[in-house]
């Protein structure tokens, strides 16, 4: 029986502290959907061991496995939302530095967490236990990027339309997403700094000075450093 099988006992929380079994269930989850080699194998079993309650006791606080897990979605959603704003309000109101920050933000939290970047974008869950409506949080971040890239795109680069401004985001995002997969995937292959893949893919997509964006960066990397 591997130490993943076995569980102490767990002693009962006090009356009324019905939340923080249920905090302990969601983190569990959210442990095993970010270590597990399938985690679309996962079960309500295994939630359970893994905190040291009965199987039966989830159904207090979760109907079945599907609404465990679009909860923890929304958690993790809701932790990139937040670290990205923190960034881009953290960066100032210019544009470029906005959606510089955010973009900065999104490739950090994916690398420094691979896991849970993976259970939000890994793709590998069933329909039938996540549909495509619990991923609507992400929405938020993702309609974000797309304002600012709007805004802070060079004139020759700017969008007519708030369609072909959608498209915009879409494709920023999607190179994003390219990049921390792929260095999460690949990480052994001599990659350029970070900061220096960032630069260039906002450039890119924005038809801006890498130099101008490389100072933004280097300004927020100096931010951090101080707090």
């Amino acid at each position: 029986m591997s130490s993943q099988e076995r569980s102490a006992p767990r002693r009962r929380n006090p009356r009324g502290q019905g939340q923080i079994l249920k905090a302990q269930l969601v983190d569990a989850a959210a442990k095993l959907l970010a270590t597990l080699d399938q985690p679309e194998t996962l079960t309500l079993r295994q939630v359970a061991r893994e905190v040291g309650v009965a199987p039966a006791s989830i159904y207090s606080h979760f109907t079945d496995l599907s609404a465990l897990i679009q909860h923890v979605l929304r958690l993790r959603y809701q932790e990139l939302t937040r670290l990205m704003d923190e960034a881009a309000r953290a960066a100032g109101p210019a544009p470029l530095a906005d959606l510089t920050a955010r973009c900065a933000a999104y490739v950090h939290w994916g690398v420094d967490q691979p896991g849970h970047y993976r259970t939000l974008f890994g793709g590998r869950m069933p329909a039938d236990l996540v549909p495509g409506s619990a991923h609507g949080a992400g929405a938020e971040p993702l309609n974000a990027v797309v304002a600012s890239l709007a805004a802070a795109a060079a004139p020759e680069r700017e969008q007519s339309t708030a369609e072909r401004q959608e498209q915009a985001g879409l494709m920023l995002w999607t190179a994003l997403h390219g990049l921390v997969s792929l260095y999460n995937d690949h990480g052994a292959m001599p990659w350029p700094p970070l900061s220096d893949l960032i630069t260039d893919v906002v450039s890119l997509h924005t038809g801006r000075p890498a130099g101008e964006i490389a100072s933004l960066l280097d300004r927020r990397a100096g931010q951090l450093a101080h707090e």
